[in-house]
């Protein structure tokens, strides 16, 4: 398990005109992840967020201005950034994480389930205490590696027939499925 030191907090403070918006998009970290906290998806080019340098995809937003957004849903945490429009100074507790979890399943041979289902790449459920979710598979994720082989242009069938005939490590990358979305053009950043 990952060491906690790498969970403190960076305090950041971000300048910005007044009437003028953070210009980010946040999602989900998804279910599973250490911190239920929104996670910055994209940054819209020449807006405060992106201007400071101080920030970068992948980001889990922890607090604004004092207020926790741990455990908030993602409306209630859009709600708060959308507030910030007539302030001119935002202060940011971070924690810097990549964008792509790594993930690292342990099967020890086929009889052991893997226990989470695929749809379109994307994982959308999991079993309690399984070998996946021991491994750091998280819902919502969409899984962009296999052992090394991007399954970005995959077909879902090749896709489950990779997961289900894998045995010992089955090293993959996750990512949050909307992130995915924006990161691929698939979907128009709403800038916050």
């Amino acid at each position: 398990s990952a060491p906690l030191t790498l969970l403190i907090p960076l305090q950041l403070q971000l300048e910005k005109h007044k009437g003028e918006i953070l210009g980010v998009v946040v999602v989900e970290s998804g279910w599973g992840s250490i911190l239920p906290t929104v996670i910055l998806a994209n940054m819209m080019n020449g807006g405060p967020a992106a201007r400071s340098g101080k920030l970068s995809i992948g980001d889990q937003i922890m607090s604004i201005n004092g207020t926790s957004l741990v455990g908030l849903p993602l409306a209630t945490c859009q709600g708060i950034i959308k507030g910030l429009k007539n302030q001119t100074q935002v202060k940011l507790n971070i924690v810097s994480c990549p964008p792509v979890t790594t993930v690292l399943i342990k099967r020890p041979d086929l009889k052991y389930q893997l226990g989470f289902s695929v749809q379109n790449g994307i994982i959308c459920s999991l079993m309690r205490g399984g070998i996946a979710e021991r491994g750091g598979v998280r819902v919502g994720h969409r899984i962009i590696e296999i052992n090394g082989q991007s399954v970005v242009a995959t077909a879902h069938e090749k896709i489950v027939q990779a997961l289900s005939n894998s045995v010992g490590e089955i090293h993959m990358k996750t990512m949050p499925a909307a992130m995915f979305r924006l990161l691929t053009g698939q979907e128009t950043p709403l800038y916050i």
